[in-house]
């Protein structure tokens, strides 16, 4: 097997590649749906994700006797969402990338309930990633409407990217797809 670390203690791009298999073709229709977030307060979440960052509200899901409800979200046009129930579940199940907001029913009111951003010790999850055509045109907006900041574009050593904090201190990457390779 090749070295396993470069100097830079990342795994070598050999490495990688042998740790990696090509995929079964059983799995050839599988996607990335959905990414899980859990929110204190619905109302502070909503507002958010659909205001301050353009997604759609594709579909809520209550349960009562579990006291929790769901919120996806996404980037689609609210007018292709179906309006007959059964078709707009297993559509909402379809899209790619979806974001998943789970509220268990009583946290919006106690002043001790928070939830763990991944971004300290102990450290897990990081971030999700938000791509938009103008990272300091979006970031000047989020300004504008108070949006907390991890990171502005021209902080620190990675130029051109952002990362802002939702109601509950999730961090979310503010990125161009097209000058990710002035990053990398």
């Amino acid at each position: 097997m090749a070295d396993a670390q470069p100097a830079s203690g990342g795994l070598s791009e050999e490495a990688t590649l042998e740790c990696c298999s090509d995929p079964d073709p059983s799995t050839k229709d599988f996607l990335l749906q959905q990414t899980m977030l859990r929110i204190k307060d619905p109302k502070k979440s909503l507002d958010f994700y659909t205001r301050i960052l353009g997604m759609t509200l594709l579909q809520k899901l209550d349960f009562p006797t579990m006291k929790f409800s769901l919120y996806f979200l996404a980037y689609e046009d609210k007018n292709d969402i179906p309006k007959d129930k059964d078709e707009k579940l297993a559509w909402v199940f379809s899209r790619k990338a979806t974001l998943e907001l789970t509220h268990n029913w009583g946290t919006e009111g106690d002043a001790t309930q928070s939830y763990h951003n991944g971004n300290s010790d102990p450290r897990g999850f990081g971030h999700i990633g938000i791509a938009v055509p103008d990272v300091h045109g979006a970031c000047k907006r989020f300004e504008d409407l108070g949006v907390k900041f991890v990171k502005k574009p021209d902080d620190g050593k990675m130029k051109g990217l952002a990362f802002v904090q939702d109601p509950d201190g999730y961090w979310i990457e503010i990125l161009n797809p097209n000058q990710m390779i002035n990053i990398c």
